[in-house]
């Protein structure tokens, strides 16, 4: 029972990917005993599950994931807020105040307001309910300071490496914070806007050849050569 592509190969819409006892994964689908590509992405297969990974994707909620959001818009009783997805989520006030809302004595605009950029949890997420954020664990919270990218968010995985190999060596590399939101979100703080550049800079270049092996060993050289040239420039 073949395949007809090897892993991670990059297919189009309509490639015949496999025949035989496989099951249609994410973005597939299946006819009579076949299995095509239904999107642009990468194909890889998985105790007999073909999958697609996207190479452009919208952000798919699901409960436990912290992503990076946009305040929408200030309501009666808390907010709504914008996390890259055809869904809007909802931040209640009883969880940012953790005590109960009181709309005669509370101005939810003094706390969040339109435009504010927070990091956040999914608490709760169904078909028949919008998300519903947390922000009540450490780490969470409205984003004061530092730099805000985006990329697709079906890349995060390829920027968090294998074991987390790759994102921490960006951070090791740059002594900046990053915090990547699964919707594609990512806040970068560093000491210095130097050091917040140049860790964008290696994560667009892994979104960019996400694609391709041997990533890790050219990310790993791009920064070194990156933080020389920086170093030059300081002593001239």
């Amino acid at each position: 029972m073949p395949t007809f592509f090897e892993k991670k190969q990059l297919v189009i819409p309509g490639d015949l990917l496999a025949e035989g006892e496989y099951f249609a994964g994410d973005n597939t689908y299946k006819e009579k005993n076949k299995i095509f590509a239904a999107r642009i992405g990468l194909a890889d297969c998985t105790n007999k599950k073909i999958n697609i990974v996207a190479l452009k994707a919208f952000y798919f909620p699901q409960m436990g994931d912290v992503i990076i959001g946009t305040v929408k818009q200030v309501g009666f009783s808390g907010w709504t807020v914008n996390i890259k997805s055809p869904y809007i989520a909802i931040l209640r006030a009883s969880d940012v105040l953790s005590r109960s809302f009181k709309p005669q004595n509370d101005e939810l605009s003094q706390v969040l307001t339109a435009g504010d950029l927070i990091v956040a949890k999914v608490a709760s997420f169904d078909r028949y309910h919008d998300p519903q954020l947390t922000v009540g664990e450490p780490g969470l919270g409205k984003i004061t300071r530092g730099q805000i990218m985006n990329i697709t968010p079906t890349k995060i995985p390829r920027v968090i490496g294998r074991k987390g190999s790759m994102i921490t060596n960006i951070k090791n590399e740059t002594g900046c914070q990053i915090i990547l939101g699964k919707n594609g979100v990512i806040l970068v703080t560093g000491k210095n806007p130097k050091d917040e550049e140049l860790a964008m800079a290696a994560i667009n270049k892994i979104e960019e050849e996400s694609h391709t092996s041997g990533l890790t060993d050219r990310i790993t050289q791009f920064l070194k050569e990156e933080k020389a040239k920086i170093e030059e420039n300081n002593n001239e």
